[in-house]
């Protein structure tokens, strides 16, 4: 009755642990200061090197008294052009303004402006903008969704023109520059946009010379600005290729001396470009257009030096590493794709030839070469945990960004190959697989732990540029912690007795699923629930058999339950802190959730035909199927005699597939944890092959420990079985005393 009741009672184990780790939420900060007026000054393409107390002393005394922090400027567009950042900011979501345009390159910015009258102004192409944005991009984004939830705005320049336009292009009040004396024209409305205008080029001489013109116009508007209100000034766009980070200032009371952060960023010092309109209307205290905004109002936090210039150095730095990442990242994961393919196509012979059919047949591989080819196995296995210790040096801030990055991931490459070769138990079977396993984790786990600072804007991390995600979990690290704590999980199951491995495999793989899920760690509603499948698949056959119909359906019912137990609670909660999957259950219960659904498929087929990760997944898929599940690749074999082995790699692969077509990240899960799991695969396949006319004679007189030792399922007393050495240790990549006798294993 225990052994059928097991299932169920782990099962809900799982549940309960992913559901705990779902559910916590970090507590709301203060409420945001409330004003009267909002003002909102763009300056298209102003970054932060380009403030300081020469060129810009209004807006450097601005940010000193204010919160500051990095824009990600993002919209429906790359780059983000600024009639799209203008566009974007007055929908509050992404957005794209409809025309003739080169790829990679922004249109001049020419946009008609009608006045029929001293008051106002009207966009004659605005209606179908709305139509363009409407039907041929997937974010159903509606220009001038921020207008129309004020009575009236007020708009200076073409390009606030844009963000004040209401759908059918009517801008309340404009003025085509700032006037000498802006207070009347700014106090008319409680919601004004300024453009000061646009800061292009890398030149540093025109540059100062845009921005010392901007901040002069930027001191009348401060000068003249109503009584309690909030001023916030936004590098609202790129000007040109690359993308970068750029300036946000935010000052009014309640917001002085702090960072600026938002919940859709959940990173302090972070906020994206659609931020900006839900900021404005949660200051003034107006409703919000739940259906329309896909930003969160921005918040000011506590934690930032007193000194400004220290202040900026963050933002600033920030800026250049995540240039830097778009550079080096495509060019790092080709590499990785390329030496594993190569490795795997090296693999091949040596499986051929490593069985060994009791000194008949071919004469086995040198030993040296074996053991080459061990260490690179190890080497390609860490090779992105390394790159992800290598953000520990600045390496972004030289001249040769990608060349210190290449220098720093090898040295750390080549000392955390040395440890794992000088590992104690790197002799027996599953002992690199082991301690390789326990070190991604460990690198991972310690990274998400501390913040995920490691991960933002990494190389294998994610990038503000990208606006995807600014805190927790990334996708390439996902899949990175999801095989390396199944594996490990295996790896710690397979040295205690039979009966206990799926409580092992339930212990180690729920703590993984509260570092993933959790709101305070690592975000991932998703992954939280493809892990919690992953691990009731590796529990169910942790200790023997196969994936049977019913083992599957435990696993597939664990995580449904996680994601209803979520799903229920998660839509109680205000729609401002809802997590990922209650916002998409909120946008099918009102009609919009086919956009959601669109935007992801479409994110899957972009990822799965441009990543360097998906030649990763497909490579260590073909060498899986079509050598290593081979009668001679050795895998079937390492299977029988390492069942929690079995169970973490078959739990690894379905937590993978689940996490990245769920979050529309293709195969770059799987990318990530083939990139571990297949290499320590090949070479634990390698080192049974190497002993399979091992002779073991059997031990005690239990029934059990009458089956020959390399070819028991459960381990026992023998310590080939468990990872370690002993009596019978040839099965575990030692040849013993007695490994000429005995009786043949099966």
């Amino acid at each position: 009755m225990l052994r059928r009741l097991a299932p169920v009672l782990l099962t809900l184990v799982v549940v309960a642990l992913g559901v705990t780790a779902l559910t916590a939420r970090p507590e709301q900060g203060s409420p945001r200061p409330r004003a009267d007026y909002v003002v909102l000054v763009g300056m298209a393409g102003l970054r932060w090197d380009d403030v300081d107390p020469e060129h810009t002393p209004t807006l450097w005394r601005m940010a000193r008294d204010g919160s500051i922090g990095s824009l990600s400027v993002r919209s429906a567009h790359r780059p983000t052009c600024p009639v799209d950042g203008w566009l974007t900011l007055g929908a509050g979501n992404f957005a794209a303004w409809a025309g003739n345009r080169q790829a990679q390159v922004c249109p001049p910015g020419q946009v008609t402006v009608e006045q029929p009258d001293s008051i106002g102004a009207n966009l004659p192409d605005q209606e179908a903008q709305v139509l363009h944005n409407q039907e041929r991009l997937p974010w159903g984004t509606v220009p001038g969704a921020l207008s129309e939830s004020v009575r009236c705005s007020v708009a200076v320049g073409p390009g606030a023109a844009v963000a004040a336009a209401r759908p059918f292009g009517r801008v309340d009040r404009y003025a085509p520059a700032l006037p000498a004396d802006p207070a009347e024209l700014l106090g008319s409305c409680v919601l004004s946009i300024v453009d000061l205008g646009t800061v292009t080029g890398e030149d540093p001489t025109l540059r100062a010379e845009a921005v010392r013109a901007a901040d002069a116009d930027l001191a009348r508007v401060l000068a003249a600005r109503p009584p309690q209100s909030l001023v916030v000034v936004a590098g609202i766009s790129d000007t040109e290729q690359p993308s970068r980070l750029h300036v946000a200032v935010a000052d009014g009371p309640g917001w002085e001396r702090g960072w600026l952060t938002s919940a859709s960023t959940g990173r302090e010092g972070y906020l994206q470009l659609v931020d900006l309109a839900p900021t404005a209307l949660a200051v003034l205290g107006r409703p919000m257009p739940e259906r329309l905004f896909i930003g969160q109002p921005a918040a000011p936090v506590e934690g930032r030096p007193a000194d400004l210039a220290t202040a900026i150095t963050a933002p600033a730095d920030a800026d250049r590493e995540a240039g830097a990442q778009r550079r080096v990242a495509d060019g790092f994961f080709v590499v990785v794709a390329v030496v594993q393919v190569l490795l795997a196509i090296a693999v091949l012979p040596l499986l051929r030839r490593a069985r060994r059919h009791a000194g008949v047949g071919r004469a086995p591989v040198p030993r040296r070469v074996v053991a080459v080819v061990e260490v690179l196995l190890v080497a390609a296995a860490l090779a992105l945990p390394a790159a992800l210790l290598a953000d520990l040096v600045p390496w972004w801030r030289g001249e040769h960004a990608g060349w210190y990055f290449a220098v720093v991931t090898a040295a750390v490459l080549a000392a955390a190959t040395t440890l794992v070769r000088l590992a104690p138990g790197y002799a027996a079977t599953l002992g690199p697989l082991g301690v390789v396993a326990a070190l991604a984790t460990l690198v991972v786990g310690a990274d998400v732990l501390t913040g995920a600072r490691l991960q933002l804007n990494g190389v294998i991390g994610y990038s503000a540029l990208q606006g995807g995600r600014y805190a927790g979990l990334g996708t390439v690290g996902l899949g990175i912690f999801v095989g390396g704590s199944l594996l490990t999980a295996g790896w710690l199951a397979q040295r205690v007795r039979r009966a206990w491995r799926p409580m092992v495999m339930v212990s180690v793989g729920g703590l993984a699923v509260v570092v993933v899920g959790s709101p305070y760690l690592g975000s991932d509603s998703i992954g939280a629930i493809a892990l919690t499948a992953g691990v009731s698949v590796a529990a169910a056959i942790s200790a023997g058999g196969w994936l049977t119909v019913s083992r599957l359906a435990w696993a597939s019912m664990a995580a449904l339950a996680v994601t209803v137990g979520f799903a229920v609670l998660d839509l109680r909660r205000p729609a401002t802190e809802r997590g990922s999957l209650g916002r998409f259950l909120a946008a099918l219960g009102d009609g919009t959730g086919g956009l959601t659904v669109h935007r992801s498929s479409t994110a899957n087929v972009e990822t799965l035909t441009n990543s360097p990760l998906t030649v990763l997944a497909l490579a260590g898929a073909l060498l899986v199927w079509f050598a290593l599940l081979q009668p001679w690749g050795g895998l079937k074999r390492l299977f029988g005699i390492y069942p929690a082995m079995r169970g973490a790699m078959a739990g690894t692969a379905v937590a993978a597939l689940v996490g990245g077509l769920l979050s529309g990240a293709a195969l770059d899960v799987a990318g990530a944890a083939g990139a571990l799991v297949v290499p320590m695969a090949a070479l634990a396949a390698l080192r049974v092959l190497d002993h399979s006319a091992d002779r073991t004679q059997p031990v005690g007189d239990r029934p059990q420990d009458a089956v020959p030792a390399a070819g028991r399922a459960d381990g026992g007393a023998v310590a080939s079985t468990a990872g370690g050495r002993g009596a019978g240790a040839s099965t575990a990549g030692g040849r013993g005393a007695g490994a000429s006798a005995g009786v043949s294993p099966p």
